[in-house]
């Protein structure tokens, strides 16, 4: 069973960065594409950025450029670094892992198969 804890959001004005985090369990990075999903009040649930289990990354279009993720196999901790935040990128934040990356990076295709969901943590940006 694949445990996944984030941590990290909090309140930030607009231009402004942060780095959310996410404990997992052992041997998940090994085995998983991790990801980071976001949704909004009112919104669906929209992919961020996924990393497979060899470090390929990929990012959807309203955040490239803007935010990094990564991960540290040594401490089991997937990160998502954002920066130059913007109003629209208030939402409550997800790590997820899955037994392959998905390609597009939607929620209706990540979870066509077995997926795992943390908490979540709340992003919120002021104007």
């Amino acid at each position: 069973q694949v445990q996944l804890v984030e941590s990290g959001g909090g309140s930030v004005q607009a231009g402004g960065s942060l780095r959310l985090s996410c404990a997992a369990s052992e041997y998940t990075f090994s085995r998983y594409c991790m990801g980071w999903f976001r949704q909004a009040p009112g919104k669906e649930r929209e992919g961020v950025a996924q990393i497979a289990s060899d470090g390929t990354t990929s990012y959807a279009e309203y955040v490239k450029g803007r935010f990094t993720i990564s991960k540290d196999n040594a401490k089991n901790t997937l990160y998502l670094q954002m920066d130059s935040l913007k109003p629209e990128d208030t939402a409550m934040y997800y790590c997820t892992a899955r037994r392959y990356c998905s390609v597009p990076l939607t929620y209706l295709y990540w979870t066509s198969a077995t997926n795992y969901w943390g908490q979540g943590t709340q992003v919120t940006v002021s104007s």
